[in-house]
């Protein structure tokens, strides 16, 4: 006669917890930056300029023996927003972070963007906000600035569209309006694509000039 072998029912108090998705980013300056309750306390400058400098604009599709940066493309939009505007020096900084949330989540092209949609800007805004808080900016820019750094932001991916991306003069019209006028410092200094190294040595460089008290 086979014997009866009772057994305790399993419930799901019992099995394994499984373990939330990570979602933090561990920086080489040793900090440990959460993506999604960004702190500004874990934010330090020298993980922004290592990690713009080797993430590429425009995918990669650009001409030169090096990537276009995020690091050179913010030095870029930062000139080009000063010659516009005769910004203090905490204007001219929060320029050049305009797209430092980039250090962790990358450089993401407009069209995928697009196809993503608010959850994308959720996570950039809450770091773009804990980036300002870290450098003594408000968290949210008045709005004089956000306008002036889209327009510098969209005068300078003409430029790179046009020099280094492939683009024709009217393709960057129809996406980036007209042509932005640009001195020739611009030309010479900031639309050949530099070396990650220099790319970061710049960005750290200027940003120490701005956020000196």
């Amino acid at each position: 006669m086979a014997r009866l072998v009772l057994t305790r029912p399993t419930t799901d108090a019992a099995q394994p917890r499984e373990r939330a998705p990570r979602a933090w980013q561990r920086m080489l300056s040793g900090r440990r930056l959460d993506l999604l309750d960004p702190s500004p306390l874990d934010i330090e400058v020298a993980d922004i300029a290592h990690g713009l400098a080797r993430v590429a604009r425009w995918n990669g599709q650009t001409d030169g023996a090096h990537i276009f940066s995020v690091a050179q493309h913010c030095l870029l939009v930062e000139c080009i927003a000063h010659q516009r505007a005769r910004l203090d020096r905490l204007n001219r900084l929060a320029v050049l972070l305009h797209d430092a949330p980039e250090y962790v989540i990358g450089d993401m092209i407009s069209p995928f963007k697009a196809v993503i949609g608010d959850a994308y800007k959720a996570v950039e805004a809450r770091l773009l906000a804990a980036i300002h808080l870290r450098f003594g900016l408000p968290a949210t820019l008045p709005r004089d600035i956000l306008k002036l750094i889209k327009t510098a932001d969209r005068a300078a991916a003409y430029l790179e569209a046009t020099r280094l991306a492939g683009f024709s003069t009217a393709e960057a019209r129809r996406f980036f309006g007209r042509p932005p006028r640009f001195s020739a410092v611009i030309e010479r200094e900031y639309l050949t694509p530099w070396p990650a190294e220099t790319a970061e040595a710049r960005y750290l460089e200027r940003f120490e000039h701005l956020a000196r008290r």
